[in-house]
């Protein structure tokens, strides 16, 4: 892709997705992700009523009076994007492939984290960490997430979700709030269980973390249309499947359903919050449901 093509396809994602942010998601994200710590601020004279586990013990003595100290909610925070730029994510079967669809949720999440003074910063992972941008603020540094995103070639192309877990975990000393962007497609091939279920438990207990998953509707639904060529973009393997066959795409539709109840419950047992998004449907509606729940 040309520069020029890559500067156009940027300020198209910018317009749509800082507008969103500033009309619908500003309100909503700031209540559902705001800071949650607790800096140091000062120290006053105690006051009745004050909690004596505050008390400032050398102060106190230094004037031979009691003095607390004083904190105050730390608002602003460090948010990082996961995001998935393996080979499954070049499949859409409609309007967008599910890395056009996932770059713009991401998108919205910077240009909503900027509006509330927010560093942004983002980890692109394939079976393997590819990519490491820090946490900084601003316009221009957003739009060179957005512009990696929409441009990125990955060396590898199989999906790695601990790996990129474990590097967020520690990479990243201080809490943040991380939002990991996948298809989740990451599971052992019989039983369907997720690979991530530790990492995603260990980083969901360090950082404030958060599911967004991303799929096509052909991922759940194979239609009749006779005999079909297959390739699978991580492996690069080409299988041939008769989709008129009612127990092949009834097989289909439950491994579907298999695969979502086994993320449902690796995420709720992670106490990690998470949200699915299909790509041709409105990315609006889950996102402003996944930021309520929060808030």
């Amino acid at each position: 892709m040309e520069a020029s093509e890559i500067l156009k396809r940027v300020r198209k994602i910018e317009i749509k997705t800082r507008g969103l942010s500033q009309h619908i998601f500003a309100g909503q994200y700031h209540s559902a992700f705001k800071g949650k710590g607790m800096a140091f601020s000062e120290v006053r004279e105690y006051r009745y009523g004050d909690d004596i586990r505050s008390i400032d013990w050398n102060v106190t003595a230094r004037y031979n009076q009691p003095y607390v100290k004083v904190f105050e909610e730390e608002r602003e925070l460090t948010v990082m994007l996961l995001v998935d730029v393996s080979g499954s994510q070049q499949f859409g079967t409609d309007f967008l492939l599910k890395r056009q669809a996932l770059t713009e949720v991401a998108a919205v999440i910077a240009f909503s984290a900027i509006l509330n003074n927010d560093k942004i910063g983002a980890i692109l992972f394939s079976d393997k960490v590819e990519k490491f941008i820090p946490p900084q603020k601003g316009r221009r540094h957003i739009l060179r997430i957005i512009s990696e995103l929409l441009n990125f070639k990955p060396e590898g192309t199989g999906t790695n979700i601990t790996e990129a877990l474990k590097f967020l975990t520690n990479g990243i000393k201080k809490r943040c709030t991380a939002f990991l962007l996948s298809d989740f497609l990451d599971v052992e091939r019989l039983s369907l269980k997720p690979l991530f279920a530790d990492a995603l438990t260990i980083a969901g207990n360090k950082h404030d973390l958060i599911g967004i998953r991303i799929f096509d509707k052909r991922e759940s639904d194979f239609p009749s249309v006779g005999l079909v060529k297959v390739r699978d973009n991580e492996t690069g393997k080409y299988i041939w499947v008769d989709s008129n066959a009612p127990a092949v795409r009834s097989n289909f539709s439950n491994r579907w359903s298999q695969l979502s109840d086994n993320l449902k419950s690796t995420f709720t047992k992670a106490s990690v919050d998470w949200v699915s998004i299909r790509t041709d449907e409105d990315y609006v509606k889950p996102l402003i449901s996944l930021f309520k729940h929060r808030s």
